[in-house]
């Protein structure tokens, strides 16, 4: 389990979502990992923290009325001066959405997306340090990009963040683990022309589950849908699904956490 602190920057800190209908993905995701809510900031509009065990694991909005954008679980990476790094994210090739702005007193955000069109959050911490929690079920342990192919986007990532990339070396496999102070802390994958064309680039969210084939047909009866159905992946068993409006995610059963 890691308490939330202050994070090195370019750690995944925070993971949110932006939706349609916050009640109804309230349910969904209280009957899937058991999480309660609470209000959060409200600079964007309607939006709660989600809590497991009393600790902050991610945040959720409602989108506007007029605003039809697709549903997605963004990360955020931790960065000590928000208006730096969306300097910086502009000056390599990235563009800026949203912000720099303060989130009350919670932190200073900015949304943005890198040169290939990955959107991703930057999170400057202030009485929000995060994720609180990570590790038990229900929380988000691992962030991964999926793109075209990592040696130019990972350029990107490494200037602004000051990221270590450790590559696999495999003839067919194009992945690059990212790190910082000698740990890993999120991945880079590239798929090529398996990309989903109606996605695009996107980084992924994997959350922990006790039960991978549980909980994937417990999606299943909420309201959602399996993408691709549970299978041993590297990690873990790990499947790929979707909430009720779409918004996809990795639900993973970790390898170390098994009997």
């Amino acid at each position: 389990m890691t308490e939330a602190t202050r994070r090195t920057p370019g750690t995944p800190s925070w993971v949110s979502l932006m939706v349609h209908g916050l009640d109804a993905t309230q349910e969904f995701y209280g009957a899937l990992f058991g999480w309660e809510f609470v209000p959060g900031p409200q600079q964007l509009g309607p939006y709660v923290r989600a809590l497991l065990d009393g600790k902050e694991v991610a945040g959720i909005g409602q989108l506007p009325p007029d605003r039809h954008l697709p549903v997605a679980w963004t990360t955020y990476l931790a960065t000590d001066d928000a208006d730096e790094a969306a300097e910086t994210i502009r000056c390599c090739g990235g563009t800026v959405a949203v912000g720099p702005l303060d989130a009350g007193e919670a932190g200073r955000l900015v949304i943005c997306s890198d040169p290939v069109g990955a959107v991703f959050g930057v999170w400057q911490a202030e009485l929000h340090h995060g994720t609180a929690t990570a590790g038990p079920p229900g929380t988000p342990v691992w962030n991964e990009l999926l793109t075209y192919e990592t040696s130019a986007v990972a350029k990107f990532y490494q200037t602004v963040f000051r990221y270590e990339a450790e590559p696999v070396v495999s003839a067919d496999f194009d992945y690059l683990t990212l790190h910082l102070d000698g740990r890993p802390v999120a991945a880079l994958h590239g798929l090529g022309t398996a990309l989903p064309r109606d996605r695009g680039a996107h980084w992924m969210t994997y959350f922990e589950v006790a039960d991978t084939d549980g909980a994937a047909r417990l999606v299943t009866e909420l309201g959602g849908q399996v993408l691709r159905p549970p299978r041993e992946g590297a990690t873990g068993r790990i499947a790929q699904v979707a909430d009720p409006e779409g918004a996809v995610f990795t639900i993973v059963h970790s390898a170390d956490d098994r009997d």
